[in-house]
């Protein structure tokens, strides 16, 4: 049975499409799915790691479903993925096999990619005769920048585990990419939950700016309100205690 599986390992959520059969090709049932774990999962935890049922990450879209779609049915299709966007948590994507189309999108939705041996990422969109949806090009040039956008949408190019993590498309190739995955999300899981949504958006509010000076302004509010939380003052008591046993 096709479905969305959410589990939690300490406050580290982790979603696997799991419809192996199909690739974990998204149909708009499992896309709803999607979305719903992704709202359970900034709820209960402090980071999320996507992934997919082997053999395959995402093999993109449900072709039947998508060839029927119009503006509304898309927009279904796309809700999984966009909720991965916008969640308010860090997000990983372990990208274990192939990730086409719509399963590029989902992966190019998380903050951080790592790149399994078996891992693919394939636009596929013209191959098909369809236009790129969902803002892929948008995710995929900010990502890698327009020359590998342009070669990966155009020109048919499909990078490897090596090729993503020498454009920048992905952060690290790993063995195991779910293990490594949990291991850097569990950098959050041992932080203040607050402070990892609001350093989150910071970030995203300070990637678009172009003027240093701005950036600090931003940071100044939050950074002050943090000092005044409990969290740091006990972390800033065992660190002093610490240094004063040596």
């Amino acid at each position: 049975m096709a479905e969305v599986l959410l589990e939690f390992r300490d406050a580290v959520a982790v979603i696997t499409i799991n419809d192996p059969e199909r690739r974990n090709a998204l149909t708009i049932d499992l896309s709803h799915e999607l979305a719903d774990k992704v709202a359970e999962a900034e709820l209960r935890a402090n980071a999320l790691v996507v992934t997919g049922a082997p053999p395959a990450f995402c093999a993109g879209a449900d072709l039947t479903q998508l060839g029927n779609s119009k503006d509304e049915g898309l927009k279904k299709i796309y809700l999984g993925f966009l909720a991965v966007a916008n969640a308010t948590i860090p997000t990983i994507a372990a990208v274990n096999g192939a990730a086409v189309g719509a399963g590029l999108n989902l992966a190019l939705a998380a903050d951080v990619r790592v790149a399994g041996p078996r891992a693919r990422f394939d636009a596929r969109f013209l191959q098909l005769g369809i236009h790129p949806g969902g803002g892929m090009t948008w995710m995929l040039q900010r990502i890698a920048g327009p020359q590998v956008a342009m070669a990966m949408t155009l020109l048919g190019q499909i990078l490897d585990a090596d090729q993503a993590v020498a454009h920048g498309l992905a952060y690290a190739k790993a063995e195991d990419p779910l293990a490594a995955a949990l291991e850097l999300a569990g950098h959050c899981a041992e932080a203040p939950g607050a402070l990892v949504r609001t350093i989150k958006a910071t970030m995203r509010a300070t990637g678009v700016m172009d003027d240093h000076a701005q950036a600090v302004e931003a940071e100044l509010r939050p950074q002050v309100a943090s000092i005044d939380t409990p969290e740091f003052a006990a972390r800033l008591a065992a660190m002093k205690a610490r240094i004063s046993g040596r």
